[in-house]
This record gives C-alpha cells, structure tokens and sequence, in this order.
C-alpha cells in the first residue's frame, strides 16, 4: 500500500498470544486511544477515510484482524470447533496488540466483523474499554435465532462460508476477486442501489488492498474459519455469557444502515440494550453496509461525539 496514503501513521508487527499481527497506529500520541476494527472482507484500510478524519482527536489502532489483511495465524489447523478464529481468540489478540503499544484503556469501534470480535472484547474484558461503538451488526446469537428465508437469502454467505472445508474455500478462489467485489458492492452499498459505477464508495488504494489481501488461499480460508467459529463455538459463548448475566459494562454507540440488512430485520438498539448494562443510543445512516466508507464524514463525527475526552485517563 501507498505509505503516503497514511501519512503520519506507522505500520508495526506484534506478536500476540495467537497471531503475528500488522498494526498500524498514528493519530495524536497524547490523546485517548481509539481501537478500531475492519470486517469482511476487508482490512483495516476501511477506516482510512475515518482515521484521517479523527488522527487530530485520538491516537488510532488499526489492526488486520486475525487471518485478516496481513495478519498471519500463527499456529497449525486448529481444533474441529474453530476455536482459533473466535470472536473470543480475536478480541485477545487486540488487547495483546494494546497491551504491547502500553495502552491501557481505550474506546473500541467494530464494524462488521470486527464489531462482533468488539462485542466479546468489551464483555470478556470490560475493564480495558471505556466506550463502544459497533457498525451495522445485532447480536450474533439474535440474528442466527431469527433466521427465515428472507434472512437466509439476504445474508446467504453466513451459510455457504460455514460450509466444511474445503468446498467454500475452492468454490470461492475459482474467482476471488468477482466474489470480493460482489460483496463490496452487495448489502444496500451506493453500487448496488444507485447503478453507479463500480465500487463508488471505496478508495482505489482500499481496493488494491483488498484485492491484494482476500485472494490469497489463506485468507480465504481463514474468512471461513472466522464465519465456521461464528456459527459454533461464538454462539457457545455468547450463550454462557447471557447465563452467566455478563453484559457489555460501557456507554454503547450502534450506527446501522438505512439500506442494509439490519435495518429491515432487526430493532439493533433494542437488541444492543438487552445486552449492555450501561445506555445504548444510536441512529440508522443513509447508507448500506459499508457505513465508514460510504459516510466517512458522519462516521468519524459520530465517533468523535461519542467517544469525546471524559475524566478517564488515556
């Protein structure tokens, strides 16, 4: 990628508990550290836009998730239940990736993917988060209980990646970049509702990351691993955690958009406050799925209102 592309910020590899992790950090050194995390099928140069918008305000983390970007995994094939792309073995790898930057407690954003791995950081480790905020997702354990046809056919790639190895992975590498760019454009994007031009809403270099990144056999692998834990064992998890009454701790912030899938099938801020033991506000976008790339402006706004300076210390 361009390094001018993020001028000022640097890119660094930590070792975590898990993976070998790329991380890029810039922003303000002295400021509050904000955390933010790309979905599927992504990498951190999702927040590009955002993080330009916000580096006077916060010192930003931008981490490739696990199995993500150019973020290794760095164990063998792990066990039949996926355990290696939890949500749980995620979010520890963030807090790895802090704890080695000499953070402390920080706010968190998740988009996606990545707002699912936010999720079971801010209950798994509700000392380290001072405020959330999670992009265009319910509950995971909400959404799979109210699958239908409709459900099914909107969100069709949560069944097909679960599928067992390796017939998701190869029907997918036959042509993964038509598969990448179908999602990117999919979901309620401005591509897909407006017969724009292709990919209106991510930048050129975004893309090339993209490109360069999800292609690769082991990335595809490991975003089927990720969508396999999802179904399996992060819903074990999210189950013994509501047992267990374990609740997110933090003020929350949900943003979701106002053509995409959330939307039209869930209440999000209904679901989001049965699950969170401090208040939940939030709005819905005029945008599909992609909200920090279709509305980067008003995305880094609504962070930054949200997750303003308070009497914590960085």
């Amino acid at each position: 990628m361009d390094t001018d592309w993020f001028a000022g910020f640097t890119l660094h590899r930590i070792k975590t508990q898990g993976a070998d992790s790329q991380v890029r950090v810039g922003g303000r050194a002295d400021a509050p550290a904000l955390v933010l995390l790309h979905g599927f099928p992504q990498t951190h140069a999702m927040w590009h836009r955002v993080a330009r918008a916000l580096a006077p305000h916060f010192r930003l983390v931008l981490p490739d998730l696990r199995g993500y970007g150019d973020s290794d995994v760095s164990h063998p094939p792990g066990p039949p239940d996926h355990r290696h792309h939890s949500k749980r073995a995620m979010a520890q790898d963030v807090v790895d990736v802090v704890d080695a930057l000499g953070i402390g407690r920080f706010y968190l954003c998740g988009h996606d993917r990545g707002g699912r791995v936010a999720h079971r950081l801010a209950v798994d480790h509700p000392a380290r988060v001072r405020r959330l905020c999670v992009i265009d997702i319910a509950p995971t354990l909400d959404m799979y209980a109210r699958t239908d046809m409709a459900f099914a056919r909107a969100y069709y790639h949560w069944f097909h990646l679960i599928q067992p190895a390796p017939l998701p992975e190869l029907m997918i590498g036959g042509n993964a970049k038509a598969y990448l760019h179908t999602k990117l454009g999919g979901w309620g994007s401005s591509a897909a509702t407006e017969g724009a031009a292709p990919l209106p809403h991510i930048e050129p270099q975004a893309l090339a990351d993209y490109e360069r990144c999800f292609c690769r056999t082991e990335n595809i692998h490991s975003a089927c691993e990720d969508y396999r834990a999802s179904a399996g064992i992060d819903l074990e998890h999210d189950r013994e955690s509501r047992a267990r009454g374990e609740r997110i701790a933090c003020d929350t912030l949900v943003l979701w958009g106002a053509r995409g899938v959330v939307q039209k099938f869930f209440d999000p801020l209904a679901l989001w406050q049965a699950q969170c033991a401090a208040h939940v506000s939030g709005q819905a976008l005029p945008a599909g799925h992609f909200i920090p790339e279709e509305l980067p402006g008003e995305t880094a706004e609504a962070l930054r209102a949200f997750m303003r300076d308070d009497t914590d210390t960085p």
